[in-house]
Formats: C-alpha cells, structure tokens, sequence
C-alpha cells in the first residue's frame, strides 16, 4: 500500500472528489443544526424527548414523532420542508460515506483494472441506496 497524496488543484476526478468530501461533510453539519432549530422552534421542546429530537433531528421522519406529545403529526411535522431536507440530507451522508469507502478501496487496489470495476460497482450500490432512500422517505 502506497501513502495517498492530496489531488493537486484543477479539474481532476480526484480533486473534486476531495473537494466534495469537505463540502458535504460540512453540509451534514448545517443541515443537522439546520434541523434541530427547525424542530425547536416548531415546538419540539416542549413536545419531545431528548431522544426523539436527536433522531428527528438527524432523519426527520415524521414517525419518530408519534411518540411525543404532539397530537396531529402531519400538521407541521410531515411536509415538503421536511422531505426536501430529508433528502438533502440522505444524499450528502450516502454520498460521503460512498466516497470515503471508494478512496479505501482504491487505495488497497491501487491503478490496475479493478479500478473502474471498484468505481461501477460503488456507483451502482450508491445509485441502489438512492432510489431506495428516496422511495423510502416519500412513501413515510
């Protein structure tokens, strides 16, 4: 296994592959305090436990509020806001974790002919859990 060196700046793959893994990352992080203000002031303060705000917090699924308080969950709490953030934050987390999984494998394989076999098959996975995230929170 060879020491990975940082992707000099231009208009590679790998430049902006690494470029995007700070992006989302970051993203990840507005996004979830994105969330969490967003529950706090619809309420969740006085309608949820700890617990239940961390996981609306971080997939805001509008059944991880049927075990609070609040006594009609689609009003407020299952709307096109929450499915868009949702959403967001389903493609920058797989996306991320999919990227990071392709820089380990490529550095274990190196430059040979698995390489564009590594990338089809973790494109293909990631393409798999997309459609099915997104079947999943419009379906919810």
């Amino acid at each position: 296994m060879r020491a990975r060196t940082v992707p000099q700046p231009g208009w590679s793959f790998e430049y902006l592959m690494w470029i995007f893994t700070r992006i989302s990352g970051l993203s990840l992080l507005f996004m979830g305090f994105i969330g969490l203000v967003s529950a706090l002031l619809l309420g969740a303060r006085t309608q949820m436990d700890l617990p239940t705000l961390v996981r609306w917090t971080f997939f805001q699924n509008p059944n991880h509020v049927v075990n609070s308080n609040i006594a009609d969950v689609t009003i407020g709490w299952s709307n096109a806001y929450w499915q868009i953030i949702q959403m967001l934050m389903i493609f920058f987390g797989v996306s991320h974790g999919f990227n990071g999984l392709r820089v380990i494998l490529e550095d274990f394989i190196g430059h040979t002919i698995l390489q564009p076999l590594t990338r089809g098959g973790i494109f293909l996975i990631w393409l798999f859990t997309m459609m099915v995230s997104i079947y999943v929170i419009l379906a919810s």
